[in-house]
């Protein structure tokens, strides 16, 4: 996904909340993608076509296949129920939104802002 940076490490969960309170964003948006799954594929290439928030919305992509150490620490830090595909919108160290499969979309994180 071109406008993601790789969420790999649980290391970087401190980031995104630092990020998640800096006046220069509205949030951070976590995406947890199965590379297994059509419906995460389809969730995707949804995401990616219709991104338009630029850098005010940094977006983090994580590959739970193999990282998902980092997607079950993602459940317990920000208290969301692991799903996938799933986009997580974090403002201020906390949860603020999440969808998961067919739900996944541009117009549902606008919604949240």
């Amino acid at each position: 996904m071109r406008h993601a940076r790789i969420l790999h490490s649980i290391d970087q969960l401190n980031e995104i909340d630092r990020l998640s309170g800096s006046s220069d964003h509205v949030g951070v948006l976590i995406f947890k993608h199965s590379t297994r799954c059509y419906v995460s594929s389809s969730a995707y290439r949804k995401l990616e076509n219709d991104w338009d928030f630029g850098e005010d919305l940094p977006l983090y992509y994580l590959d739970l296949i193999r990282h998902r150490d980092v997607s079950d620490a993602i459940s317990r830090r920000y208290g969301v129920d692991h799903e996938s595909p799933q986009v997580i919108l974090v403002k201020n160290g906390m949860a603020v939104g999440n969808a998961s499969h067919h739900l996944v979309s541009v117009e549902e994180v606008k919604n949240w802002l």
